[in-house]
């Protein structure tokens, strides 16, 4: 009997390593033989698993042909599907927003390509239709610590602009992204963007810089020689344990089609340009040892555009928004907001606004929000709202925008 066991103990090691980094388990006997009076019973050693694969280092050229990296995500992607409904209630003469909507349901599929790239892809379905929103290819293996994305992106200009709606820590966007950086669609579009980390001390500084074809809501153009560019230098660093602070700084500029839509004003109705420059600011509080149940962020953005006219003039307007939102309790969130924001065209109008928000999360599938909304329009109309949204999603989804 002994020679038995030790003779299947040596089939499987032998089966191990004739197959390489796979795993070759051998069945078990129907009935379990019974142990020898004469000697003491062998017990086979299991095949202990190789270890996985690092998706950012390549692949050992040890490593046979036939074993790709990530196997299990090779025909099988991250899938979700992300829902968001919003409701609201009161009058406001300047918004055509309808009672009831679901804004938005956001697809999303996401992979390793192989140990050198991986692959995002995010389709919006809302009202209008379906779009892409995202979808982008990731070199993060390259020389000199770079990455790379290339596709459709959200230019990274600030923080509200880089957010999908469903990440928005209220249900609507500040007045200064609806007045200057293009509303819920923002500076989404075609190009690549390069971005490298650079520590210094104790600080973390990225600096990132993309060229994107100016087919968004806020540049446009037809010429492949004019196109849209983008800057970012965003700074991040520890104050203690429990708080840091992240300060970044954007600028964009591009083409628009202004011209084109008033010829008669100008001589040279495709060269009106557009400007944007932006300061962000991020402070986070979160203490280690009450993490799930206390947290405090407060955020703040400034803008300022710089538009041509067709009528030679320079139009320039600024716009803010002060956010803080804190987490009392283990699922509940509450915070407020304070909108300022001049009209692109006409720095004379200048739009103003408040909101309170309150947030609770049944679980990390779903959210449930009410808020509170005034707005003061540059016309003298003054519109107080209540807004209701109801977050959901199924599948698999990663981390949040830091």
């Amino acid at each position: 009997m002994t020679y038995l066991v030790l003779r299947v103990a040596l089939a499987a090691a032998v089966s191990a390593a004739g197959a390489g980094p796979a795993t070759v388990q051998t069945p078990a006997p129907a009935v379990a033989p019974a142990p020898s009076a004469q000697a003491p019973t062998a017990t086979p050693t299991a095949t202990p698993e190789p270890p996985a694969q690092d998706p950012a280092k390549p692949q050992d050229p040890s490593t046979p042909a036939g074993t790709p990296a990530q196997s299990s995500k090779v025909f099988n992607p991250d899938i979700s599907v992300i829902g968001n409904f919003v409701g609201v209630a009161g009058k406001n003469p300047m918004s055509t927003q309808p009672p009831f909507q679901m804004s938005e349901v956001e697809m999303a599929f996401q992979a390793v390509v192989d140990p050198y790239a991986r692959a995002d892809f995010f389709l919006s379905a809302g009202p209008e239709g379906l779009s892409i929103e995202e979808g982008f290819i990731t070199f993060n293996t390259l020389p000199g610590k770079f990455l790379v994305k290339v596709g459709q992106v959200r230019a990274s200009f600030g923080k509200v602009n880089t957010l999908h709606t469903h990440t928005m820590p209220t249900a609507d966007r500040p007045l200064v992204t609806e007045n200057l950086v293009g509303g819920e669609e923002g500076i989404s579009d075609a190009g690549f963007s390069v971005s490298r980390i650079i520590p210094v001390g104790t600080t973390f500084v990225e600096a990132t810089g993309e060229v994107l074809r100016g087919n968004s809501a806020v540049f446009q153009t037809d010429q492949r020689s004019r196109l849209n560019y983008i800057g970012r230098l965003r700074a991040y660093r520890d104050i203690t344990e429990s708080t840091n602070i992240d300060v970044g700084t954007s600028i964009a500029q591009g083409p628009t089609d202004l011209g084109i839509k008033f010829p008669d004003f100008t001589t040279d109705p495709e060269r009106l340009d557009r400007r944007l420059v932006g300061v962000d600011a991020t402070f986070r509080y979160r203490p280690l040892r009450r993490a799930i149940y206390k947290r405090f962020q407060a955020r703040t953005e400034l803008i300022w555009s710089r538009q041509d006219l067709p009528s030679g003039e320079l139009a320039s307007a600024f716009g803010f928004y002060l956010l803080g939102e804190y987490q009392f309790a283990q699922r509940w969130y509450a915070g407020a907001r304070l909108d300022q924001s001049e009209r692109s065209y006409d720095a004379s109008l200048r739009d103003t606004g408040a909101s309170a928000f309150l947030t609770f999360w049944p679980s990390e599938f779903s959210q449930i929000r009410g808020q509170y909304r005034r707005t003061n329009y540059a016309e003298g109309i003054s519109a107080n709202e209540f807004l209701f949204q109801f977050n959901f999603s199924i599948g698999a989804h990663g981390a949040l925008v830091f």
